[in-house]
C-alpha cells in the first residue's frame, strides 16, 4: 500500500527551491537598483543618447539579468568533471562573474555617490562609469549562461 503523503525530503527540497528563488529575486532587485542609479547619473550628464526611457529601461533590465544570472552561479564540483584538477585553481566562469560584479557595483557606487552628493561626472568619467556598468553586467550574464550550459551538459 503506497502513501501519497509528502515526505520530509520533499518538504526540504521545496523549501530550498523557494529560498533559492527568493534569493535570486533579491539579487535581481539589487541589479535593478544599481542599473537605475547608473542610468540616473548618466542622464544627468545631458547627453542625448542617455536621456530616454528606452535607455533607462535597458540599464535596469541588464542589471536584473546580470545580477540574477551572474552572481548566483551553479557550482560544478571539480571532482565530478575533472578529478585531477587542483582545488586551488580558480574557475574561469566564476572569475568572469566576480570581475563583472565588481565592475557593475563600483559603477553603481560611483553613481550613487555622485547622485546623493549632487556631483556631476565630467569629461570622460561618465562614459567610464557607463562602460564599467555595461561590461560588468555583460560579464555577469555571460558567466551565468555559460555556467548553466556547462552544468546542463554534465548532468545529462
Amino acid at each position: 500500500m503506497s502513501s501519497n503523503k509528502p515526505t520530509k525530503i520533499d518538504d526540504d527540497s521545496l523549501i530550498v527551491q523557494i529560498v533559492q528563488v527568493t534569493g535570486r529575486l533579491g539579487l535581481s532587485m539589487a541589479g535593478a537598483m544599481c542599473g537605475t542609479f547608473v542610468a540616473a547619473q548618466l542622464t544627468m550628464t545631458n547627453a542625448e543618447l542617455f536621456d530616454s526611457v528606452g535607455f533607462i529601461a535597458l540599464m535596469v533590465l541588464v542589471g536584473i539579468l546580470g545580477f540574477y544570472l551572474g552572481i548566483d552561479l551553479p557550482h560544478l564540483r571539480a571532482s565530478l568533471t575533472e578529478p585531477e584538477l587542483d582545488r586551488r585553481r580558480i574557475d574561469s566562469i566564476e572569475l568572469l562573474s566576480k570581475i563583472g560584479t565588481f565592475l557593475a557595483t563600483i559603477a553603481a557606487l560611483i553613481s550613487v555617490y555622485a547622485f546623493v552628493f549632487d556631483e556631476t561626472l565630467r569629461g570622460s568619467s561618465e562614459y567610464m562609469v557607463g562602460s564599467w556598468w555595461m561590461i560588468g553586467v555583460v560579464l555577469q550574464i555571460g558567466a551565468g549562461l555559460i555556467g548553466r550550459i556547462r552544468l546542463a551538459r554534465t548532468t545529462r
